[in-house]
This record gives structure tokens, C-alpha cells and sequence, in this order.
């Protein structure tokens, strides 16, 4: 896995789960999130913390949040 680290603006719900909502790189280029389809944490060391499986326009991605940091994978 290639990770690349981004800036992520989220939402805390009254329930104290957090939600991302906007993706920001750091070349200044940033995107809605416009649904968190499922959150997830790693089974047998697949990833680090949790991965979100989030709705970016028409496209499914994946976004990860390993306790204060949020990445993607970057590898082809």
C-alpha cells in the first residue's frame, strides 16, 4: 500500500462517530464526500485503523483514518 496522506474535514455526530465529508490535497485540489456507504477496521493487518468506503461523485473509493491521520492508497 502506497499512502499518501490527506487533509479530511469531518463531522461529529451527537453519538461522538466521525464522519468525513470533504477531501483536501495538498496541492489544493478537494472533493464532497457525498456518502459514507460503510466504515470498517482491518482484518489480518489489511490496513491500518479504519477504512471508509465513501461515495465521490459517481465513483466508490476508499479513505482511512489511522487515529488522527486520514490516507489513501495510492498503488495501483
Amino acid at each position: 500500500m502506497q499512502k499518501v496522506y490527506v487533509s479530511v474535514i469531518c463531522k461529529c455526530d451527537k453519538e461522538g462517530v466521525t464522519l468525513p465529508i470533504r477531501i483536501c490535497w495538498d496541492d489544493g485540489r478537494s472533493w464532497n464526500i457525498k456518502r459514507v456507504l460503510h466504515a470498517c477496521t482491518a482484518a489480518h493487518h489489511e490496513f491500518e485503523g479504519i477504512r471508509y468506503t465513501i461515495k465521490i461523485g459517481s465513483a466508490e473509493k476508499h479513505l482511512y483514518r489511522d487515529g488522527l491521520q486520514w490516507y489513501v492508497d495510492r498503488s495501483p
